[in-house]
């Protein structure tokens, strides 16, 4: 449900857009409610403002910015995204890179929703919804709350929402808040709930920690429904997702104004792609390294000064990005890497960065080995096919074609 957006426009900016990135929905009314939020934004800011979807919705990030940058030289990418986790680390800034590469354009990248005051102020009156429907209070009743995320390989996104959690606690009257997860961490929404059940509170609110209403949604009510039928002593109800309320379009300009001003702000120190967390090693570097060799190639392109200034150097001609997560590792891939990089030093012409990277999402049909700027993708790449690689595609532009992954 959303509620009026009665805030004054910000002052205009001439020559300026704003794309606001969602990660795209098989149910079309969740990818409607960000272009709802879209329109919404534009209103508050007095700018011209874009929607696009990372996958299973159009327009793609890379077409809207190619649309944009024909009609003006800014943009700012504002992202719906709850936590940061690796669309928000390494899918949105690849797709950026790319296109400053590709257009005349200035692009400035906003965080995460994050953690915000109007997010808890929001989530707050979502679970008061709950409690009026269950005909509970929690000054009087013993009033339990879940909030429950998608779940995320990424600790930092999983941490943030046990941080949520808490401060949603602090200064509410409410018996506890716990923080689940509908999948791929723990705890799971169903776990939680039956752990609830032994402190016997007479209410549990279940909110579920998404922006539109769809199939994650749907499971959670489902969870919620089914653990309210198995203990008749507790009262149990999920309330809705955060949607399109008009207090997300403050957390959104003030991600907008921190991205053009330069001062949007990472939780570096504890994320996987940069330091070694236990249990997370491999990730180390990862996706986070090919962003830097499109991002290094842009800034060190192939010049004629290089003598004049000796502390500036060639970009290499490619980058080329060796699966080493636990799937394509068991099937062979650190043997890959090292063959390619063997075959690249015996190599008078191969000019290529050879690294390692985290999950390139094609468990199963790897080891996968992914050869940038071009985009081509190998699957099933055996160690004795590292030479074929180098001598055909890195030295002569000739790609592989029996290896070309069945993506593209």
């Amino acid at each position: 449900m959303s509620t009026p957006d009665d805030s004054p426009p910000t002052t205009a900016f001439d020559d300026e857009a704003v794309l606001l990135v969602g990660h795209g929905s098989r149910r079309e009314i969740s990818n409607e409610q960000v272009r709802d939020l879209a329109a919404g934004l534009e209103s508050r800011l007095g700018i011209p403002v874009d929607a696009a979807f990372l996958e299973l919705a159009e327009p793609a990030i890379d077409e809207a910015l190619a649309e944009l940058a024909a009609l003006t030289s800014q943009v700012t990418v504002v992202h719906c995204s709850l936590f940061a986790a690796s669309h928000v680390k390494n899918d949105v800034p690849l797709s950026i890179e790319q296109a400053r590469a590709t257009h005349d354009i200035e692009i400035n990248n906003g965080a995460h929703l994050g953690i915000h005051p109007a997010i808890l102020d929001l989530l707050d009156d979502r679970a008061a919804a709950v409690e009026a429907e269950l005909g509970v209070d929690r000054t009087e009743d013993d009033v339990a709350v879940v909030l429950c995320g998608r779940g995320s390989s990424d600790p930092d996104a999983n941490g943030d929402v046990h941080k949520l959690a808490r401060l949603l606690y602090e200064g509410r009257e409410f018996d506890r808040v716990e923080a689940s997860f509908v999948g791929v961490t723990e705890p799971k929404l169903e776990e939680s709930l039956h752990g609830l059940s032994k402190h016997r509170p007479d209410a549990v609110v279940v909110l579920p920690y998404m922006l539109g209403d769809g199939v994650l949604t749907q499971r959670v009510r489902d969870w919620t429904d089914e653990f309210d039928d198995d203990y008749p002593y507790v009262d149990a109800l999920a309330g809705d997702p955060l949607g399109t309320d008009s207090r997300l379009l403050d957390v959104f300009a003030d991600r907008w104004q921190e991205a053009r001003s330069g001062s949007v702000e990472m939780s570096c120190d504890t994320c996987k792609y940069k330091v070694d967390l236990e249990g997370y090693e491999e990730d180390v570097g990862g996706a986070r390294a090919m962003l830097r060799a499109l991002a290094h190639q842009e800034a060190h392109a192939d010049r004629e000064d290089v003598d004049d200034e000796p502390h500036t150097h060639d970009a290499p001609a490619k980058h080329v990005a060796v699966c080493t997560n636990r799937t394509c590792a068991d099937m062979g891939s650190p043997a890959v890497l090292e063959r390619l990089r063997q075959a690249a030093r015996d190599s008078e012409h191969c000019d290529a960065r050879i690294t390692r990277s985290s999950c390139l999402g094609r468990c199963g049909d790897g080891p996968m080995v992914a050869v940038y700027p071009d985009g081509i993708w190998y699957g099933d790449v055996a160690s004795e096919d590292a030479e074929r690689i180098v001598a055909d595609h890195l030295d002569r532009d000739r790609i592989v074609s029996d290896l070309v992954d069945q993506t593209l």
